[in-house]
């Protein structure tokens, strides 16, 4: 069997993630995410149901999510999944379809899996320039062409894919996003949102695809995303977005991303007291990197200093109502 690799870099000069994954067999639970993703399957096939709808994932098939398309996958061919995935900011994203259109407007994409030989190759040649450190401006011109492509193929405005929200939906959005670092209960959102348990709960999943507990556990992600680039410890961020202990954080946390809470706050480790509310992880001028072995017994990071000169160390990465658990 394939060995397990899973790498993450972040580049501070696009302001965007590029996630590597090779030989998982992982399943990743039914979840969204607050930025845009763009992947490309390279290796193995995956079931993958996203807004009430199923896609067979294989080799070539490009995967675009707006913010907020729930969706979940699962390994359906007893192999392992090799997989490239970019995912950009929405104030990335902003600066990135004004840029092409002029407008400023969030772009949203029509479909969420497309078979697009001059977008796949897109896809990899940027995301080999971001793994591999290269490419100098070529990086911005790939990322340019790659949204520009996306936006005259598949685009539209943002809003124009979303479902209506109605009003109750989105105070119950607005308590579990103001009250999560607390332990919630579903009483206290029905009361804030003005519906009882069970209208909640059907017209919630109907409305976002995701049950309000989903939702919520989406929120904490997020925060704690946010948190572990800014360099608060995995066991400090918890506590603070509403996890029970630190093992049930970590276990979340892998579940939805793919990689231990420290490993991902390795990414970022080099841009330590950076500005807080800075789009998806904005920092200095370096990138970051952090590679995971299958075990996750090992961890390495690649940073540059000014002139581009590389330094790494190795190290070992052992870890460590609606309340995470």
């Amino acid at each position: 069997m394939k060995r397990e690799m899973r790498t993450a870099v972040y580049d501070d000069e696009l302001r965007i993630e590029a996630y590597r994954f090779e030989g998982i067999m992982q399943p990743f639970p039914n979840h969204f995410h607050r930025h845009y993703v763009i992947g490309l399957v390279e290796g193995g096939q995956r079931v993958l149901s996203c807004k009430n709808r199923e896609y067979v994932l294989e080799s070539g098939s490009v995967v675009i999510f707006n913010p907020g398309d729930s969706h979940a996958c699962v390994q359906s061919d007893g192999g392992t999944f090799d997989y490239r995935g970019l995912n950009i900011g929405e104030q990335t994203m902003l600066g990135l379809a004004e840029e092409i259109t002029g407008k400023h407007m969030l772009p949203g994409f029509s479909e969420n899996v497309v078979w697009d030989g001059e977008i796949a190759c897109q896809v990899r040649s940027l995301h080999r320039m971001i793994m591999e450190e290269t490419g100098d401006f070529g990086r911005e011109e790939t990322l340019l062409f790659l949204i520009s492509l996306l936006i005259q193929k598949f685009g539209q405005p943002f809003e124009s894919c979303v479902l209506e929200c109605r009003r109750e939906i989105g105070r119950a959005c607005e308590y579990m996003e103001q009250h999560f670092g607390e332990r919630i209960y579903l009483d206290q959102i029905c009361r804030y949102a003005g519906l009882s348990k069970s209208a909640l709960l059907r017209a919630f999943t109907k409305e976002k695809g995701v049950t309000p507990y989903r939702y919520l556990e989406a929120v904490r992600i997020g925060a704690a995303k946010r948190m572990l680039a800014e360099g608060v410890p995995p066991a400090e961020t918890a506590m603070r977005t509403g996890f029970s202990d630190q093992s049930h954080f970590a276990n979340y946390f892998s579940q939805f991303i793919g990689l231990a809470p420290g490993l991902y706050r390795d990414v970022f480790s080099a841009g330590a007291g950076r500005a807080a509310g800075r789009d998806e992880g904005e920092t200095g001028a370096e990138t970051r990197r952090v590679e995971r072995d299958e075990a996750g017994a090992k961890a390495r990071r690649v940073g540059r200093d000014e002139a581009g000169d590389s330094s790494g160390y190795k190290r070992d990465s052992k870890g460590g109502g609606y309340h995470g658990e």
